[in-house]
């Protein structure tokens, strides 16, 4: 069988690919700009985990190849190395090790040292968790309990303050997980993140599209009041629905100041069965807690007047192919998959089980909350209205 020819990319190509990567394009939207399959882009981008390699540079204090092409004139005419080293202001150790890596006195060469020290610099360096096996271990227990690697790089700074040792940037777990090279995390922890690809995406990058579906007398986002938008006062929800296989859903509710998270079991996506089951929903809070619902344009949310009717809580609605207008729902309904990976059926959960799920949420500490929790957040509201 004949070999397909491998696909190679200029600088000036792989650089532009980067960009778009960045921008939250698709592989497959990437490849149509070279006129090539989505799999030759992947190749690039997977290779360093979905980061962008950083831009090679040479250290200001390295050999360069003039002085080195000076080392190896002076070799042929049996100059000493002190000698060399004071001509090019060197320490005479660094002569000395530079032709002693490289060939020795005899076989030095100036093109082939620099190439080969060039070479030699690719070698992968030991990052903080390879280091630090104590810190590796505790971040490894955190993502088994399901936590992000933002809420430990967090939750380390705030229980370790003045211990730089026990700090760690999310980042760098991530590059951890994967770029297997590094060699300080286990791949199979890979499997706790709350999305269980293989590689770092742009917070850009969205493959959801708006259910085309016209819903009569919406109110658009846009006539949101402002006390909502800039989450001053907390009582306004933000909901969606996460399907699973078996024609099955639940509802997602999360409340934009303290990012308290309900979970809601439903029977079926039809709009009246929807409706219904958020109307019994929203009779568990107070009404100061509860004053607004932003959905996107679902057709499940075809009977928000009734809704609106029955519990006095307003809809708005987001603006067609807009996830980002419900962001604190996004985010939630990511990290719902941890516990409901795409391809289950959601039909088996009982109301009680989405709750146990709704406080395990609720109890991880958030960056945006500053590390606090919501359940601490929601509890201070309650305690407020009380």
């Amino acid at each position: 069988m004949k070999q397909r020819p491998r696909i190679y990319y200029s600088d000036s190509q792989k650089a532009l690919m980067w960009e778009r990567w960045k921008q939250g394009w698709t592989l497959h939207e990437i490849g149509k700009l070279f006129d090539r399959a989505h799999t030759s882009i992947h190749r690039i981008i997977a290779e360093t985990g979905g980061f962008r390699p950083p831009q090679r540079a040479r250290a200001c204090t390295a050999l360069t190849l003039s002085e080195r092409e000076e080392i190896s004139r002076a070799l042929v005419t049996g100059e000493s190395m002190r000698s060399i080293a004071a001509r090019l202001g060197r320490a005479p150790s660094t002569i000395s090790r530079e032709i002693k890596r490289n060939g020795g006195c005899d076989g030095y060469r100036a093109n082939q040292a620099d190439e080969a020290t060039w070479d030699r610099a690719r070698r992968p360096k030991r990052c903080k968790l390879g280091e630090n096996r104590t810190l590796a271990h505790i971040v490894a227990g955190k993502l088994r309990t399901l936590w992000s690697p933002e809420q430990i790089s967090g939750w380390l700074k705030h229980t370790y303050p003045g211990d730089e040792s026990h700090h760690v940037s999310h980042e760098t777990i991530y590059r951890s997980l994967f770029i297997q090279a590094r060699g300080a995390l286990k791949k199979e922890l890979l499997a706790h993140l709350r999305r269980t690809r293989g590689m770092r995406r742009s917070r850009h990058y969205t493959q959801k599209t708006a259910i085309h579906g016209k819903i009569a007398d919406a109110i658009s986002i846009s006539d949101r009041p402002a006390s909502i938008e800039d989450r001053a006062v907390p009582g306004h929800w933000e909901g969606d629905l996460v399907f699973g296989s078996g024609n099955s859903q639940i509802a997602t509710l999360v409340e934009r100041q303290t990012r308290y998270v309900m979970l809601v079991k439903l029977d079926g996506k039809d709009s009246q069965t929807v409706v219904n089951a958020l109307i019994k929903n929203a009779r568990k809070l107070p009404q100061e807690l509860y004053k607004s619902l932003t959905w996107d344009r679902g057709t499940e949310m075809h009977a928000h007047k009734q809704f609106t009717v029955a519990t006095d809580i307003q809809v708005y609605f987001c603006d067609p192919q807009s996830p980002w207008q419900r962001g604190s729902n996004e985010n939630t309904n990511g990290l719902l998959r941890q516990y409901m990976p795409k391809g289950m059926n959601l039909s088996g959960f009982s109301q009680t089980q989405l709750n146990a799920i709704a406080r395990q949420l609720n109890e991880r500490p958030r960056k945006t909350l500053g590390f606090h929790t919501p359940a601490e957040m929601f509890s201070e509201c309650v305690a407020s209205t009380g």
